[in-house]
């Protein structure tokens, strides 16, 4: 097997093993301290999240643990019991989810930031293309696959899938698709030339040096795409989470979001 078949086969591996996975990874997240705080977090989110936590823990002198992996999976382990004080997601449908089983403090609720989405290549010097009503995706793609994150379940997927199906593709191209579990690995088959091209965030896909945006999917094409954030109803220190919380929407958090392409819902405060 050929070193694209052995990726799409790693791929694949991968989504069976995502609990155990996503187990994994929230054990080796040490238990908040008095004043830290355990975010979950969409896993579009990580580069630009990661700036905001180093910018608080600066500030307030308390540390942010962050816990990414892709929504569905987060908001399943909070539905566990998993212990997060702040839950991110990239979409409104886990928010409400969480909020009507009860695991969230819908007075903290909120609208961050809002996403789009693009068409990726590999490398740094693919030709671009006009995506619209009708375009041959199909036959760009050739004999290649295109990496998608779970289109059925996760919001990047699911905003892809979207937007193929209402420019009239989805029925073309539906057997190349390669899932992964989230939009990370969706990106990282694209940049490691597992994958020709790949539906992604356009601020994922300015995380890598390996993929070119070729194309962008029209924003009335796809829902929304929104980054709903909230405290839990789980949290043992609600004051600090909500302080994190807050936090967020600050003029300082705003501005580290912009810089890596995030557009602002909001803006407060003057951190």
């Amino acid at each position: 097997m050929n070193r694209r078949g052995h990726g799409f086969r790693r791929a694949i591996v991968s989504l069976a093993l995502l609990p155990l996975a996503v187990a994994a990874t929230l054990e080796t997240v040490p238990r908040a301290l008095a004043g830290d705080v355990l975010v979950f977090a969409a896993s579009s989110l990580k580069t630009a999240l990661d700036d905001v936590a180093t910018a608080w823990t600066s500030i307030s002198g308390h540390a942010v643990k962050i816990a990414y992996a892709g929504t569905p999976a987060l908001a399943r382990q909070i539905e566990q019991g998993a212990p997060a004080d702040v839950f991110i997601s990239a979409d409104q449908k886990w928010m409400d989810a969480l909020a009507a089983a009860g695991h969230l403090d819908t007075a903290t609720r909120r609208d961050l930031l809002s996403n789009s989405i693009v068409l990726i290549a590999h490398g740094k010097d693919a030709k671009p293309v006009a995506i619209a009503k009708g375009f041959d995706l199909a036959g760009l793609l050739n004999d290649g696959r295109l990496a998608m994150a779970m289109v059925d379940s996760v919001p990047a997927g699911h905003y892809g899938k979207a937007s193929l199906t209402s420019l009239g593709i989805w029925d073309s191209v539906a057997g190349k698709v390669a899932q992964a579990e989230n939009v990370r690995a969706a990106l990282a088959l694209v940049a490691r030339g597992e994958a020709p091209y790949g539906i992604v965030y356009a601020t994922d896909a300015a995380a890598s040096d390996n993929v070119t945006i070729v194309g962008r999917f029209p924003s009335d094409s796809h829902p929304p795409i929104v980054y709903p954030a909230a405290v839990t109803t789980g949290t043992k220190d609600r004051a600090s989470a909500l302080a994190f919380l807050d936090f967020l929407s600050s003029a300082t958090a705003m501005a580290a979001f912009e810089r890596h392409g995030f557009m602002v819902s909001a803006r407060a405060g003057t951190n």
